[in-house]
């Protein structure tokens, strides 16, 4: 019989599924719910030892001789104290400890609650990884104690071998083991170039006997010649969908732009469904478009297969089973080399994403940052460096597209801050090739932030700053889940009436303002010349209001949704003025 709390069970599960079997275990009061739940499971070797200090220096024994880890269990407060002399001897020795300390309940630390102590982190640089488990209440908690307990467990065998601690809060710790199963946690590997070649194997057979298969390029600053090559091959040989943000920087002729038909405003969630790959294959960094979401709300029901060179967790499907600690080109080589020729493989999968792709409306757009970031993107020349300052030039220069993929493109979206972008771009074009233009689209917001960086005396003349001012943040009105308030632009927004013209032009830069389309036509084709001998700025000035308008009228137009959720979405628009929310609900619950 199993303790009914989940964070215990999921413990439980990963140290079967990883095979590690010898516990210590410590009289005590807080870890009873482990302790019984153990000790009465045939699949443990289970020892009592009162005193923690010599629990944890007969488990780092146990551990030195077998050469595995072996876990140790205590109660709270002083008793996780005894530990310490032993883990640091086990840090020393490569010991592999897993050290679980029961814990209260987190918010009473500090509130003379009995028996309790700060215990997070408590081991500090004696323990190549601590963790403080969630209490499980969601799905989103239980998501996140699995892969805190599984990259804890893994943490004793990465790049050396040592121990590390499992912190385990409570509410209750007094329950009866009732739960007559254990709950089965899924458990994350990591692959290794020098990893059994049966594992290799067995993961290449997985692979041939799969139908639908995505690669997700995320954001890469740099990817090979032979990385290229090495997708396209992959992707012909097993009929594998490439995805790629332009920010990827993925040169392969296969790679699919994501961002308009998978954005959440543009396909549901269960429109998805006929997409929805078997395997996921991840390389690269974030991921901005829609298919990240669409992705994780159907965590558990595909394989992720995350490329990391690092070797580090990154669950960003809440999907993640296997992760390949090599490079992207070891990757594709091993399972390019291991195709089966024989399996027979369709495009079906493919050719019904290009299909629907393909099928993508690009409607009439009233000027707007829309359509001035469309026309600029379609006209970037070749081999142009191209950055994208965060939310809004990102989300429409992936919209409308590039020309083709030799443009460079940056974002700052590794923490994903405005604050940095006109720096960043201008240190990226003073690097670059002098015969190539460098190109950033920048908000207002964003631009002076950073405008003290205008006056760098290094900037070349190469530089083409495209500055849409719409009097504020847009973004804010864009957002779909955000309450719109009468105060939303005084302080949310932060609406203004600044304008750029006077610190660019007396910094050097060739100004430009332009209030409409025929301004920013004429001012485009000095802006495309590398004829210019100074830097060039536009700055066109659009409303906030109309440039969400036009975005939510981009993506409308080319909403994908099962008949029901039309019908659902038809109520909600036309009928809910009609006879008021509560009975348009009411349909709407019938209808589904």
């Amino acid at each position: 019989m199993y303790t009914p709390l989940k964070n215990y069970q999921i413990i439980i599960s990963l140290l079967k599924q990883n095979n590690i079997k010898h516990l210590i275990l410590s009289a005590g009061t807080r870890n009873i719910p482990f302790v019984q739940s153990v000790e009465n499971d045939p699949y443990f070797i289970c020892y009592s030892v009162v005193d923690e200090r010599s629990a944890a220096y007969m488990a780092l024994g146990i551990s030195l001789r077998l050469n595995e880890p072996v876990v140790i269990s205590c109660t709270s407060s002083t008793a996780t104290c005894n530990y310490f002399p032993a883990i640091a001897e086990a840090y020393h020795q490569g010991g592999q400890l897993i050290v679980l300390t029961s814990d209260r309940n987190p918010a009473l630390l500090d509130q003379r609650e009995d028996q309790m102590i700060n215990q997070v982190n408590m081991y500090g640089t004696f323990v190549k990884k601590a963790v403080n488990l969630p209490i499980i209440h969601t799905e989103e908690d239980r998501w996140y104690c699995e892969r805190l307990v599984n990259e804890a467990i893994l943490a004793t065998h990465f790049h050396g071998k040592g121990p590390v601690q499992i912190n385990i809060p409570m509410l209750q710790y007094a329950s009866v083991c009732s739960e007559k199963t254990c709950l089965t946690a899924r458990k994350i590997n990591r692959i290794k170039i020098e990893t059994d070649n049966t594992i290799w194997e067995q993961l290449s057979q997985r692979l041939n006997s799969t139908k639908k298969i995505m690669i997700i390029c995320g954001q890469n600053n740099y990817t090979s010649p032979l990385l290229n090559e090495l997708l396209s091959q992959f992707s012909h040989l097993y009929k594998a969908v490439i995805i790629a943000e332009y920010m990827a920087n993925i040169k392969c002729d296969e790679a699919i732009n994501p961002f308009l038909p998978f954005e959440t405003h543009v396909m549901s969630s269960a429109r998805f469904e006929e997409f929805l790959p078997e395997i996921v294959i991840s390389l690269g960094g974030n991921v901005m478009s829609g298919i990240k979401q669409q992705l994780r709300n159907k965590a558990g029901r595909f394989e992720h297969w995350g490329i990391e060179e690092s070797g580090d967790i990154v669950d960003m499907y809440k999907s993640l089973t296997n992760v390949f600690e090599c490079s992207p080109e070891y990757f594709f080589q091993y399972f390019i080399r291991h195709i089966n020729h024989e399996m027979t493989r369709s495009n079906e999968y493919k050719n019904s994403i290009k299909e629907y792709i393909a099928k993508l409306k690009f409607p009439e757009l009233s000027f707007s940052n829309n359509t001035v970031i469309r026309d600029l993107a379609k006209l970037i020349p070749n081999d142009s460096v191209l950055h994208l300052s965060i939310n809004n030039s990102i989300r429409l220069v992936n919209f409308f597209g590039l020309p083709n993929r030799s443009i460079k493109v940056f974002a700052n979206i590794g923490t994903h801050g405005i604050d940095g972008c006109l720096s960043s771009f201008i240190g990226q074009a003073v690097v670059s090739n002098p015969s190539n233009l460098n190109f950033l689209i920048i908000g207002d917001l964003s631009f002076f932030y950073d405008m003290g960086a205008m006056r760098i005396k290094h900037i070349p003349k190469t530089c083409r700053i495209l500055l849409i001012n719409n009097y504020g943040g847009g973004e804010f009105h864009y957002s779909t889940t955000l309450i719109k308030d009468p105060t939303m632009d005084l302080h949310t927004s932060a609406a203004h009436h600044n304008t750029a013209k006077g610190w660019v032009e007396s910094v050097g830069f060739k100004y430009y303002a332009a209030y409409n389309n025929d301004e920013y036509q004429k001012a485009l084709k000095d802006f495309l010349s590398k004829d210019s001998e100074r830097p060039i700025l536009i700055e066109v000035f659009s409303d906030m209001e109309i440039d969400a308008t036009t975005t939510h009228q981009l993506e409308n137009i080319n909403r994908h949704e099962t008949f029901k959720e039309q019908i659902s979405r038809t109520i909600k628009d036309i009928v809910v003025d009609a006879i008021g929310a509560p009975a348009a609900k009411r349909i709407i619950n019938k209808i589904k």
